[in-house]
């Protein structure tokens, strides 16, 4: 199958592409290149154009009429920044999204898998978050995924469209193959602010966030390996009819959270990150960044039940695969 997966050039999305390229699929990339690598789209049919622009959208359906569906991973992500530029968060995820749906529709584009998020949960009691549990986005971030959300469901209500919304929660380490992993020079994620730390470009690791109603007062987080956060669009892409069979006529828009299950919080990830690195990091507390809170894991039956998916890696294997980017992407993007 050929599909479009937009933000194709990025860390989720790059990985997304090898795992349907391994999986006998054609993905077909458009990336604006903005924060996206340009040696991640190695190997794939690649567009460079804003995801807005509808002459590189037509330009890319006349190449390739044959597209059936599109995974849409192409936004800014970071929480702290999104609170110093909602501007840009809402008008590259939100306002952008919403062109580039609309020529979707004109080009009778089956189906759209959506890159959404874990961050628009509220904090519940014990945790543990099932598709149905309360939201509350605290971050233009975490809103802007909320926004796009609605926006699918309004669109697959009123244009027969149908839509997949993948509740990603956080991913952690790199494609197993090291063909992509995180590109930022400065990564806002932990594991990515970790391998800076053990390989020294940064002096200290700052853990943010230790007052939290927690077992520990660190964040709780679900931390899944990027691989199987891209096997899940395959089977998401394989799967996309069966998961709307024997529902309701009405019924094109579906939620699904993807984690592993299990709750981890920064502290104990800290320690497994010194276990499989094998020396002690130079550490501190610090306060909480804007927009974080005490954190969710996630619940994964309807994963299991609608997309016959769950994990196969640990955090130990994340971060094994993270350490061993870190050494190698200097080769791969002629930077460290």
């Amino acid at each position: 199958m050929k599909v479009l997966v937009t933000g194709g050039a990025g860390y989720i999305g790059s990985t997304i592409c090898s795992a349907l390229r391994d999986s006998g699929h054609t993905p077909v990339i458009l990336d604006s290149l903005v924060t996206g690598q340009e040696a991640f789209t190695k190997g794939h049919i690649f567009y460079r154009g804003d995801i807005a622009d509808t002459a590189v959208i037509d330009r890319i359906f006349a190449d390739h009429p044959d597209i059936r569906l599109t995974v849409h991973c192409a936004a800014l992500i970071v929480v702290p920044e999104s609170m110093e530029r909602p501007y840009e968060y809402y008008k590259e995820n939100v306002s952008k999204s919403v062109e580039l749906f609309h020529a979707l529709l004109r080009h009778k584009v089956e189906g759209i898998v959506f890159s959404s998020s874990a961050s628009i949960y509220d904090v519940v009691a014990d945790f543990k978050v099932s598709e149905d549990s309360p939201l509350n986005p605290q971050s233009p971030y975490a809103r802007t995924k909320f926004m796009m959300e609605m926006v699918l469901k309004d669109f697959t209500a009123a244009y027969g469209l149908k839509a997949i919304a993948l509740r990603y929660f956080n991913p952690i380490g790199a494609d197993p193959k090291m063909r992509s992993g995180i590109h930022v020079r400065e990564p806002s994620h932990v594991v990515g602010k970790l391998v800076d730390c053990a390989r020294g470009k940064i002096p200290v690791f700052q853990l943010t966030g230790v007052g939290w109603p927690t077992r520990d007062g660190s964040g709780l987080r679900d931390y899944i390996h990027v691989w199987d956060l891209a096997r899940a669009h395959v089977a998401a892409v394989e799967n996309f009819a069966g998961v709307f069979a024997g529902q309701s006529a009405d019924t094109r828009y579906e939620v699904i959270n993807l984690g592993t299950g299990s709750g981890v919080t920064v502290r104990e990830l800290v320690a497994s990150f010194e276990r499989v690195f094998g020396k002690t990091l130079n550490k501190t507390d610090a306060p909480p960044r804007p927009g974080d809170n005490a954190g969710s894991y996630a619940s994964c039956e309807k994963a299991f039940k609608l997309l016959h998916w769950a994990t196969e890696k640990t955090t130990d294997d994340g971060i094994r695969d993270a350490l061993r980017w870190g050494e190698c992407r200097k080769t791969i993007l002629g930077y460290d």
